[in-house]
């Protein structure tokens, strides 16, 4: 008979690796023996609470340990320790606990309508007008040159282009300097390399994308939330948190926070600069979706606000043109930037220069801007059928965010509805998007889950709300008729 595996449903191991772990100990001590048959994926996941993907994932590493097998259409079998296998590190003791929550697998088949993913359609890329900018930087005389080491700063073209486009809209001061990194989270990686201690207090938007929180996380840092409401960052709950803490860092999005899809106010990002100068802390201002407003008009940058000039802004291209290549950059004063670029070198000497350089002549050329005109028409055209969706399909009592731009939105279900709960019937369904869970900071966000619209058709994002829209109220129907029939207990 297959134990029971115990599951710590609050510790901070992710419960894929609990499962496994508990597994490949009954393998080793000869509670489950050579030939014996796991139970299928779905019925595990049915004993244990558990979502189907967190057991086939656990499935999976035991496979790759070779403590397991499995057969199409006869299931798993345990086959043992390998046979005189030769002795190898044991990579489990050896590995720190995961601090990462893994993101759910997005299931194989390309007929699911996926709202998982945050990137841009490739569909939309301009596949010719990058051909033609690599064959003119191919041409270039000084080709030998931009495929050899460069400069830990970043392509000096490159630099000139983002520091003198920064100055002309008034954000980059002349004291300010430009470092280009592989896409922003290394420049937050490099930021926290610099300027956070383990211990250090750092304030994250509540819910936030996993990739800064899993990032300073292992830092050492102390991560603290502020709600993030309609209008963003909310400044009250900012100033409460600034009054009882010691914050070393504020990381804050401007415009369509990644996941709400939330924009602060002008309002909002002045008194956000005058809590940060008065209590001290560093504010980096995340900028990566601020291309992408697809109707109303931008407020300026707290960057451009900041009188003090101490703001570091973060920008990208992966959000506007081709997130393979990897190329963002990091404006701030002078002696940061050098910093950063001093930690650069260590990890990784510099950003690929080929990629730079076809990249500032695509911008150069005026391709970009061409480029940048057919995203905004076609991300207005589907944001707009993702909310009509949104209104139409999703059950009374969903609250979602309405955007004026970026790629994400955010959907909080009525109660009792759990939305990493009913993830895997959705994917059973054909659609797969990510649950509140996974952007935690402080809080719990269990009802409600992530709409990434910006990658999918606009009649993909039909059809796949209305999928959602089906799974979500038959849940809500058949939980509420379980509540109105449930025994109330005696009054004694």
């Amino acid at each position: 008979m297959f134990p029971r595996p115990e599951i710590d449903l609050h510790s901070e191991v992710p419960l894929y690796r609990q499962l496994h772990q508990r597994i490949r100990e009954f393998i080793r001590s000869g509670r489950l023996a050579k030939g014996e048959r796991l139970p299928a994926t779905r019925g595990l996941a049915g004993m244990l609470g558990l979502n189907r993907t967190t057991v086939s994932a656990a499935y999976d590493l035991l496979e790759s340990d070779g403590l397991i097998s499995g057969h199409v259409g006869r299931g798993s079998f345990v086959t043992g320790e390998p046979s005189q296998a030769p002795a190898t590190l044991n990579w489990e003791e050896l590995l720190p606990a995961a601090t990462a929550q893994p993101a759910p697998p997005e299931p194989a088949s390309e007929e699911v309508i996926s709202f998982a993913t945050s990137r841009p359609a490739e569909a939309l890329f301009p596949l010719e007008a990058f051909r033609a900018s690599c064959q003119e930087v191919l041409r270039e005389s000084e080709i030998a040159a931009i495929l050899q080491l460069g400069s830990p700063g970043g392509y000096p073209p490159l630099q000139h282009y983002l520091l003198e486009a920064a100055r002309r809209a008034g954000v980059a001061r002349l004291d300010d300097d430009v470092l280009v990194t592989n896409g922003c989270q290394q420049a937050l990686d490099l930021i926290q390399r610099v300027l956070v201690r383990p211990g250090d207090t750092v304030a994250l938007e509540d819910p936030v994308y996993a990739g800064p929180k899993n990032l300073f996380l292992r830092a050492g840092a102390r991560l603290a939330g502020v709600p993030v409401g309609p209008e963003g960052l909310e400044v009250a709950e900012l100033e409460r948190l600034l009054a009882a803490h010691r914050v070393r860092l504020l990381v804050a999005t401007s415009n369509f926070q990644n996941p709400t899809g939330a924009t602060l106010p002008a309002v909002a990002r002045r008194a956000i600069l005058r809590l940060a100068r008065a209590a001290g802390v560093v504010v980096v201002e995340n900028d990566i979706y601020g291309d992408l407003r697809y109707q109303g008009e931008p407020a300026p940058l707290m960057k451009r606000l900041d009188e003090s000039g101490d703001t570091v802004l973060l920008g990208s291209f992966s959000k506007i043109t081709f997130p393979g290549l990897r190329v963002g950059w990091v404006i701030g004063p002078r002696a940061l930037v050098s910093r950063l670029a001093e930690a650069k070198q260590w990890t990784d000497l510099h950003t690929d220069q080929l990629a730079q350089a076809v990249l500032l002549r695509f911008a150069e050329s005026g391709r970009l801007e061409a480029h940048r005109a057919q995203v905004r028409a076609a991300g207005r055209e589907r944001l707009g059928a993702v909310l009509a969706a949104c209104e139409r399909c999703l059950p009374a009592g969903t609250t979602f965010t309405r955007p004026e731009g970026g790629m994400n939105l955010w959907v909080r279900l009525p109660e009792p509805l759990d939305a990493s709960e009913l993830l895997g019937r959705a994917q059973r369904e054909g659609v797969s998007y990510l649950p509140g869970r996974y952007f935690e900071v402080s809080r719990r966000h269990r009802s409600s889950l992530r709409l990434s619209f910006a990658g999918l058709a606009p009649e993909k994002i039909r059809t796949g709300l209305a999928i959602l829209g089906r799974v979500f109220s038959d849940e809500l129907v058949r939980a509420r008729s379980f509540h109105r029939h449930a025994p109330v207990p005696a009054m004694v």
